[in-house]
């Protein structure tokens, strides 16, 4: 009896010398690992739709310590992050289709790859606005538009036209004419990709307003300048198509009741009135009184000549006639002076009556 209780003791001991030899927890079982398996990784695509190209790249999954994004473009450092859980990249592309692949790595040292397919659409560009300014042959151009990136202008006048392109917040530089005439600017506007927006802009190229003014050239700009003291001027089809004057269209030029006795229009001139090529400027006249003086002021000098005015009184009533005035009469003008603009006013020193008197063929002669 006592040989057994001996066995057993020593049984006893042996097992729990044995059972100390391994540290308290501790096992060399590591399959509760396979719970932090990084396959089941997901990801979340953010595409801006302000054609910037961004797209924010947020991964997700359980049991992952980093993720190494590869964006599919790029290169270098910039076609990688690596991103911590919970975290995002963000990377500007092209318009175009990609893909994109995630590599998680999970505690147990495991990496697991997943590849996922990016497509990056632009928007068409929207509110395109398009200002022209325009002066006698030239023309430069601004635009703007949400959501483009950049612009073509095309100025419709030359056969298989190339585009100039214009950057946002800028303008072109002047673009010139060469001639007269009714033109459409077209301006396209770039979503930096393949979706675009275009708008067309009629313009007219007046050729430069110049003597003699005739009324009938479609590129003539027979209405510059502008009136004061509250008259009308206007160009209208010829109501009296007889006599001196059977052209189509001739100013119509009213002085209402109570307009300013001083009252007229002006016209600025590209080309300067240059008393060395004649002395003498001669208007046709429609007026229903006989007496009455259309007065003809010369301005603004290229070469320091004073302004004037010439008054000449009509001499006929109800038909077309042709007045004369004659530089030579005004002392003060020298010669070979030179103005860049004339105004024509009628029937000073009164306020106005209601007249109305027709005008046309303002010329420069000997």
């Amino acid at each position: 009896m006592k040989n057994i209780k001996l066995i057993f003791s020593i049984v006893f001991l042996l097992a729990v010398t044995i059972s100390c030899t391994v540290d308290a927890g501790i096992d060399d079982d590591l399959s509760f690992l396979d719970s932090a398996s990084s396959g089941n990784v997901d990801k979340i695509f953010d595409i801006s739709t302000d054609n910037s190209g961004i797209v924010k790249i947020t991964p997700l999954g359980t049991g992952v310590t980093s993720y190494k994004v590869s964006y599919g473009h790029g290169a270098g450092d910039l076609a990688s992050a690596v991103v911590s859980p919970g975290a995002s990249t963000s990377h500007a592309y092209p318009e175009g289709t990609y893909t994109v692949s995630i590599e998680a790595s999970d505690i147990a040292g495991k990496k697991t790859t997943t590849t996922y397919p990016l497509a990056v659409t632009y928007r068409a560009p929207e509110n395109l606005t398009v200002n022209a300014t325009v002066s006698v042959y030239t023309v430069k151009v601004a635009a703007t538009a949400l959501y483009a990136k950049s612009f073509l202008v095309y100025f419709g006048d030359v056969a298989n036209e190339v585009g100039t392109p214009l950057a946002i917040g800028e303008t072109t530089p002047l673009h010139t004419y060469a001639v007269g005439g009714a033109y459409n600017i077209k301006v396209v506007a770039l979503s930096g990709g393949i979706a675009k927006t275009e708008s067309i802009t009629p313009i007219v190229i007046f050729d430069p307003l110049a003597l003699p003014y005739t009324c009938e050239l479609a590129s003539q700009n027979y209405l510059a300048g502008g009136t004061f003291g509250g008259v009308n001027y206007s160009i209208v089809a010829n109501p009296f198509p007889t006599g001196l004057n059977t052209t189509s269209k001739v100013v119509k030029f009213e002085k209402p009741v109570n307009a300013e006795e001083w009252a007229g229009t002006w016209k600025p001139l590209d080309i300067p009135i240059n008393l060395s090529n004649g002395t003498k400027i001669k208007m046709l006249v429609y007026a229903t009184e006989v007496g009455k003086r259309v007065g003809l002021e010369l301005q603004a000098s290229t070469n320091g000549a004073p302004n004037t005015a010439i008054f000449v009184a009509t001499t006929v009533a109800n038909q077309w006639e042709e007045l004369v005035f004659d530089t030579t009469t005004i002392p003060a003008i020298p010669v070979g002076a030179t103005y860049k603009q004339f105004n024509i006013n009628y029937n000073r020193p009164n306020k106005g009556l209601g007249e109305v008197i027709y005008i046309d063929n303002i010329r420069l002669t000997n």
